[in-house]
């Protein structure tokens, strides 16, 4: 047992908790497909509840995110955090949601979701939606991609889902984005990967949604781009011991990007970017070739 707060209506108590009771209350309807939610940007993020209204039309949606804002954090699994699982309550569209903030990235929330909050492991993993969009050679950098990247090395079927935003907005809760259109394609291809079993090579689809799109805007299979189109800036401090972050800024060549890639589909014909991605990192070079180089 242990003890956590609870937050609704803007009030907060304390209440005694099992564990094991709340794993088994997250499975309120077993004839549904099972689907575990998860996103970068949050708890509390806009994006994530309007992914969680859309998908819970498809299935039981249990949401289990970062305590905190983990933008940029891909796949990564540091051993210092805390592992911590906070279940909550929250009202959401009029709704009461317990949901499960983690002390812990992206992908260490798809893991404490997968083996400890659920009672077995999920049809489905989505992890968005994703203020901005993760296009191009930079996507491994991506927590919305490397939560959806984690549940895929178990075996789970993946989505990855972002909408393209100002960058004003990347790092905010901001109530002027409009993820409905987003929802709409979380629930579309997320009901595809529930039905069919995608082809092989094919671990993780990454949703990518242009800002005016609506339900009837097109979509079409892309492929990563090679072009980087965020690229990071330095840092504008005097001395090395001041603490800073750093920038990033659209490159200015993105359109060098091959036409058949996401950053094209997105930008240049306005459709929704749909990319399959694949955990085999191996380079797809001539091995007999780069045998001779490197004999």
């Amino acid at each position: 047992f242990a003890t956590t707060p609870i937050y609704s209506g803007g009030n907060t108590c304390t209440v005694v908790f099992s564990v094991e009771s709340y794993r088994q209350t997250t499975i309120m309807n077993t004839q549904k497909p099972q689907i575990l939610l998860t996103n970068d940007d949050g708890i509390r993020s806009p994006g994530l509840w309007a992914a969680a209204a859309a998908l819970e039309t498809i299935g039981y949606v249990t949401v289990v995110a970062p305590r905190e804002q983990s933008s940029g954090m891909g796949r990564s699994l540091p051993t210092t955090s805390d592992g911590i699982i906070a279940p909550e309550n929250l009202e959401v569209n009029g709704r009461n949601w317990t949901v499960y903030a983690v002390g812990g990235t992206p992908a260490q929330a798809v893991l404490h979701g997968a083996l400890e909050v659920l009672p077995h492991l999920p049809d489905l993993v989505v992890s968005g939606i994703n203020y901005g969009a993760n296009i191009g050679s930079g996507v491994t950098i991506s927590g919305t991609v490397g939560a959806a990247l984690e549940a895929a090395a178990l075996r789970i079927p993946a989505l990855a889902i972002s909408l393209d935003t100002k960058m004003e907005h990347h790092l905010s809760y901001s109530q002027e984005v409009d993820f409905s259109t987003a929802g709409h394609f979380a629930a579309y291809f997320g009901e595809k990967l529930l039905q069919k079993r995608m082809p092989d090579d094919v671990d993780v689809l990454k949703v990518e949604v242009p800002s005016g799109a609506n339900p009837q805007t097109p979509w079409e299979i892309t492929r990563l781009s090679q072009v980087r189109y965020y690229h990071a800036e330095k840092p504008a401090r005097t001395s090395w011991d001041q603490p800073t972050v750093l920038g990033y800024h659209i490159n200015e060549h993105w359109q060098d990007a091959s036409l058949d890639s996401d950053v094209q589909a997105l930008f240049t014909r306005q459709h929704v970017s749909v990319t399959p991605l694949s955990l085999d990192l191996t380079s797809r070079t001539s091995f007999e070739a780069l045998e001779a180089l490197l004999g």
